[in-house]
């Protein structure tokens, strides 16, 4: 398993465009947001910091059902089938990369917001919104590894871009859900995307997250996993 981790890590890394589109740009984007027009007061630069950091993480996590696919059109796929490996562990191998990955995205939306924007935090809330920022992520490494085993590369890429971005407007990522439509807000906080971001939220305001943002997770947690599993099986038996 370290091994293979270890692999997929390196692998993950050499991606010029995922250390463009899923580093850079959430930077990019968080900056444009927070200012331009005269720029923004301190509340809204936090809240946009962590908004544009789990868009990132989002971005990263599902950039490794990307890889996945491709693996399936150079073999390597079939190869891990000849291994001992169970399907749970190989998902569970990929899942751990997905984190990895996600940890540059949001470690550079943080500075940005500390050394650019001057957001300012306890040394502890910094930690705290970091870590929980990556684990929050995990869901969604799921989601694009559920899409990789059972899509072709060219369809993973497009809807792992859909997913992303109608999963971070919808959640509130880009813009606050108070300005949103009655519906879509109760939409809103049953997408892993707003509870994510809640997450950070919480620990930026001092708070520890609810109950209900942690059950809510757990739920697209449970759902997400067993989608992968289920589609690295069925891959399984047609590659």
């Amino acid at each position: 398993m370290i091994d293979y981790l270890r692999l997929e890590v390196r692998r993950a890394l050499r991606d010029t465009g995922f250390v463009i589109f899923g580093i850079g740009m959430p930077v990019l984007m968080y900056l444009l947001f927070t200012n331009v027009g005269g720029g923004a007061d301190g509340e809204w630069k936090t809240l946009s910091m962590v908004g544009m950091a789990a868009y990132g993480a989002v971005g990263a996590a599902l950039n490794t059902g990307t890889g996945v696919a491709e693996d399936k059109t150079v073999g390597w796929l079939r190869q891990l089938r000849v291994t001992p490996m169970a399907p749970r562990t190989v998902v569970v191998g990929r899942a751990l990369t997905g984190s990895v990955t996600v940890a540059p995205a949001v470690a550079s939306v943080l500075l940005a917001g500390a050394l650019v924007n001057g957001v300012r935090l306890a040394p502890g809330q910094w930690a705290a919104l970091a870590v929980l920022l990556w684990l929050g992520a995990l869901p969604f490494t799921l989601l694009g590894l559920g899409n990789g085993y059972r899509l072709t590369a060219q369809t993973t890429g497009v809807v792992n871009m859909v997913c992303n971005l109608g999963l971070s407007v919808v959640g509130g990522l880009w813009f606050p859900i108070a300005l949103f439509p009655g519906w879509l807000r109760a939409l809103s906080d049953w997408t892993p995307t707003y509870r994510f971001a809640e997450l950070g939220r919480t620990v930026a305001d001092g708070r520890l997250p609810g109950p209900a943002t942690v059950s809510v997770l757990a739920l697209w947690l449970l759902a997400f996993g067993s989608y992968a599993v289920v589609s690295y099986r069925r891959a399984a038996r047609t590659v």
